[in-house]
C-alpha cells in the first residue's frame, strides 16, 4: 500500500533518522518531491537510509558519475530534488555511512553551509531591496500605496527567510567547528 506523508525539515539529519524510522515501522521511502514523502509498505527495517547534497545538480556529469559509482556499489538512488540525493542500501548488507573520515564530512557540512549561506544572502537582498522601496515611498511624503505596502509585506517576509537560513546554518558551523578539532585530536 502507498503512503504519503508531508512533512518540512530543515535539517537533513532530523530527515534522515525520520524516514529510517520509518522504515523500521515498515514503510519503505520511494520518492519525495517539496515536502511530498512516497512510502510503501515493506518489511522493517529492510533499508538503511542516506541523504546528500551534491556538489552539483543530479543531472551533472560529475553527479552522474558518482551516483553511478554508487550504485555499482550496492546504494539505490531512490529520489533526487535540487541538488539532495536520496540513497538506501539493503540493511542485509550492514552498516551504511557515505563519509567514513572527518574530512569528507567536513566537506559536505561545508557544502551545506555553502547552500543555506546562499539563499540567505539572495533572501536579505530582496528583503532590503524592498523595505527600501517602502521606506523610500514613505520618507518623500506619498502614501502608502498598494506597491509601497506590497515591498513592506514582501520584505518583511523575506527579512524572516533570510533569518531562517542564518539560524539553519549557527548548527552547521557548529558541526564544521567540532569536526576539525576532533581532525586536530587524532593528529
Amino acid at each position: 500500500m502507498k503512503h504519503i506523508v508531508y512533512k518540512t525539515f530543515w535539517d537533513y539529519e532530523k530527515e534522515e533518522q525520520w524516514i529510517n524510522k520509518m522504515s523500521a515501522q515498515g514503510m519503505a521511502f520511494t520518492d519525495y518531491s517539496c515536502r511530498r514523502y512516497v512510502f510503501v509498505d515493506a518489511p522493517s527495517n529492510q533499508y538503511i537510509y542516506r541523504i546528500e547534497l551534491l556538489e552539483h545538480m543530479p543531472a551533472h556529469p560529475e553527479s552522474i558519475a558518482y551516483l553511478r559509482f554508487l550504485e555499482e556499489n550496492g546504494v539505490e538512488v531512490v529520489s533526487t530534488y535540487m541538488r539532495w540525493v536520496y540513497l538506501r542500501k539493503p540493511a542485509a548488507d550492514g552498516s551504511f555511512d557515505i563519509y567514513t573520515d572527518i574530512d569528507s564530512k567536513i566537506k559536505h557540512y561545508r557544502r551545506i553551509s555553502c547552500f543555506w549561506t546562499v539563499l540567505m544572502i539572495i533572501e536579505f537582498i530582496a528583503a532590503f531591496f524592498n523595505i527600501g522601496i517602502a521606506i523610500s515611498s514613505w520618507l518623500v511624503n506619498e502614501p502608502l500605496g498598494n506597491f509601497s505596502f506590497s515591498n513592506l509585506i514582501i520584505g518583511c517576509v523575506t527579512l524572516a527567510f533570510g533569518i531562517l537560513f542564518l539560524v539553519l546554518c549557527v548548527p552547521i558551523h557548529k558541526r564544521i567547528r567540532k569536526l576539525h578539532a576532533e581532525k586536530a585530536i587524532h593528529e
